[in-house]
Order: C-alpha cells, then sequence, then structure tokens
C-alpha cells in the first residue's frame, strides 16, 4: 500500500512542496481530478520535474491535498465503531463523508477516482477500512441489508456530494441522504442470518 508524500525537510523544498500542494487544491476545486498537472506546476511556479520528484502520480498529488479531510473521515468512524447504535452510527460516518465532500469543492470526485484507482492506494484503504467497520457492526445487528458493500456505499455517497456540490441549498444533499438511508435499512421483520 502506497502512503502519501512525506514533507520534505529542506526550506526550499518544502515551499516548492506547499506551493503544489496549494495550485493542486484549486485546480481540483475547480477543474476537478483531472486537471492538468502541468497547469499545476505552472501555478505553483515550478516545473514538471519538481512536480514529479514530490508526486509521483496523480493520485498521491490528489491523496496529500486531500490528507486532512480522509484522515477526518477516519478519525470519526474511529470515534463512532463502539457506538451503541450501529446503524446510527454508519449514518453519522457517511452523513459527514457527503457534508465534507460537498463543502471541500473537488473532494468526492478524488474519493470516486480514489474508489476506482489502485487497489494498494493508501486513501482508498484508509476510507474503506473505515466504513468497512462500520458497516459490518451494523449488519451483525441486523440493521442494515447484509448485501451492501462498502464500496457501494462509497460510491452512492460520493455521488450524492458531487451532485450537491455546487448546490445553492445545502438542505439538497441531506434530503438525497434520506433517501438513500430507506434503501439501506432492512425491512422491518427481516433480520439477517445468523
Amino acid at each position: 500500500m502506497t502512503r502519501p508524500p512525506a514533507r520534505p525537510r529542506r526550506a526550499d523544498a518544502l515551499r516548492n512542496y506547499e506551493r503544489l500542494l496549494a495550485a493542486a487544491a484549486e485546480a481540483f476545486a475547480e477543474h476537478g481530478p483531472q486537471a492538468p498537472l502541468d497547469d499545476i506546476a505552472r501555478a505553483a511556479g515550478v516545473g514538471n520535474a519538481t512536480l514529479y520528484r514530490h508526486f509521483p502520480t496523480r493520485q498521491a498529488l490528489l491523496e496529500a491535498v486531500y490528507h486532512d479531510h480522509i484522515q477526518s473521515l477516519c478519525r470519526r468512524a474511529e470515534d463512532l465503531a463502539s457506538a451503541p447504535q450501529p446503524a446510527a452510527a454508519l449514518m453519522s460516518w457517511l452523513k459527514g463523508v457527503v457534508a465534507q465532500g460537498s463543502a471541500a469543492h473537488g473532494l468526492a470526485a478524488s474519493l470516486m477516482a480514489a474508489m476506482e484507482g489502485p487497489a494498494e492506494s493508501w486513501c482508498r484503504k484508509a476510507v474503506s477500512d473505515a466504513g468497512a467497520a462500520l458497516l459490518a457492526r451494523a449488519q451483525e445487528a441486523g440493521e442494515i441489508r447484509i448485501d451492501i458493500t462498502v464500496r457501494q456505499l462509497l460510491k452512492l455517497v460520493n455521488a450524492i456530494a458531487l451532485a450537491t456540490e455546487d448546490e445553492p441549498k445545502p438542505e439538497e444533499a441531506d434530503l438525497i441522504f434520506d433517501i438513500l438511508l430507506n434503501g439501506l435499512r432492512t425491512p422491518s421483520g427481516q433480520r439477517a442470518e445468523a
């Protein structure tokens, strides 16, 4: 599994790294995860070689830009791991994924790209593991359908975030998320097989 690139130690290299992150964050927010890397390097005032020295792949750059958001989602999942109501904990976490994806322009598209990207991606593993633990608890409690995978859930919530990130009414994401919830719950009287 790849790890996010480490911050450089030399002052000049650190300045370039931070300028690249700032330029990439702006480009991804405006153009999505497919923003041209040449444009990012140019906006940061560095050459392509400097960009690739710090971030050998587009995915590495995406994960560095959204590192704090991803870490926040993972910490939130850990906090909810022992909540007394497993389904409510899962829903709370998923709603947080939607909220962060809607607020941080480009994050939802980047997370969707990570879900489709290389299996060894740090971002993909971190987010999938965080959600899988919450999903498993809710399924074991018989509160969430057993035929749903964490990958499917993440695709759905990232699609909601992506579809609503430019929505002038923030409650639109909540409404669509509530519709999703009704499809996730185990129908009353039907429990998971032991």
